[in-house]
């Protein structure tokens, strides 16, 4: 397993300070938000972004998030799923990072699977053009995909080498997601892992805003990186938070309070 931070952690700043105060901290890899992304493309290109990532010593974990989208227009979505993985090739990032809609009301939840499938489908078809994978996120208490086990049969139907899922500790948590649930992913399948902790409040009512460093809530931290050293999982622990009493800070103090928590986390 190696450091990540997530450019949502440092969330006002540039894609640029992102990666400054990443470097500063000592973190292995980032996972760049898509619209500091654009940003930064406006000006630049991948080549650029690649060039910086090296000078700073850092590696792309994941793009993210977009949307997987498959219950209305999503044309717009796989022309944006094409831009980011050719984006994602030129940096050497190998995962673009999906957050799924919900089915209308009313529809039968077999035929909801199976549209979802095959939107994934399509989306690691483009994907895998460019030789990224899609990561499926569930999303705390979602309507639609709230854990592993419904993102798991969205890959499964889907019948795709390029598609996996990411575990999220706070929306995993939130959605009251069983060790046991964590313990059957398929180690190959798992792309990426978010790392966080919130606070002491009934899962329901718990939002984004409630993240906590790790270490400073009530997240069974030791319990779901005993899982993961179980399934030798080897791929990144991105730090993600979105707390705006974090945002006020320098985002050198954020991501260096970041890393401490990470450090202390992986070594406890």
């Amino acid at each position: 397993m190696y450091s990540c931070i997530n450019g949502a952690t440092t969330m006002p700043y540039t894609l640029e300070q992102d990666l400054e105060a990443a470097a500063k901290a000592g973190f292995d890899a980032v996972e760049i938000w898509s619209r500091k992304l654009d940003a930064y493309l406006k000006t630049r290109d991948a080549g650029a972004l690649k060039a910086l990532l090296d000078s700073h010593g850092l590696r792309a974990a994941s793009l993210c998030p977009y949307g997987l989208v498959g219950f209305s227009d999503n044309r717009e979505q796989l022309r944006a799923i094409e831009r980011a993985a050719a984006v994602a090739a030129g940096i050497d990032c190998p995962v673009l990072l999906v957050c799924a809609d919900a089915p209308p009301a009313g529809m039968d939840r077999d035929e909801a699977f199976d549209v979802m499938a095959a939107t994934a489908r399509d989306y690691a078809v483009r994907a895998a053009g460019h030789g990224v994978k899609i990561a499926i996120e569930p999303l705390g208490r979602h309507p639609f995909i709230p854990g592993p086990r419904e993102a798991l049969e969205v890959i499964e139907r889907a019948g795709h080498d390029s598609l996996g899922l990411m575990m999220d500790f706070f929306h995993y948590y939130k959605s009251g997601v069983p060790l046991e649930d964590i313990r059957a992913i398929p180690t190959e399948l798992l792309l990426i892992v978010h790392v966080d902790d919130c606070e002491d409040l009934p899962p329901a009512d718990l939002t984004d805003g409630h993240r906590l460093y790790m270490g400073e809530g009530v997240l069974p931290l030791k319990d779901m990186m005993g899982i993961l050293r179980e399934k030798g999982y080897s791929g990144a622990l991105s730090v993600e938070i979105f707390r705006e009493e974090y945002w006020e800070k320098d985002p050198v103090e954020i991501s260096v309070a970041a890393k401490a928590a990470y450090d202390r986390m992986v070594e406890g």
